[in-house]
């Protein structure tokens, strides 16, 4: 079954931003889904196994430009 985690990320204004993050995520294994909206400040990830852990997420939007915490 696939998990979907979201995360807050502070920082982004525009679609630029948006696709920042989706090409830095997009690349971690186990990643097969992701929305990233700079209007609500949130990436959504669907995962698959093995998933990334969360510090791999966060070293992702951190690699971007953006800093993330994962929403509970």
């Amino acid at each position: 079954m696939a998990e979907v985690r979201r995360y807050s990320v502070t920082g982004m204004s525009c679609s630029h931003c948006e696709n920042a993050i989706r090409e830095e995520v997009g690349q971690l294994p186990g990643v097969t889904n992701l929305q990233v909206s700079s209007s609500t400040g949130l990436l959504e990830v669907t995962l698959a196994e093995p998933a990334p852990t969360d510090e791999q997420m966060l070293a992702a939007v951190d690699e971007a430009g953006y800093d993330a915490t994962r929403q509970s």
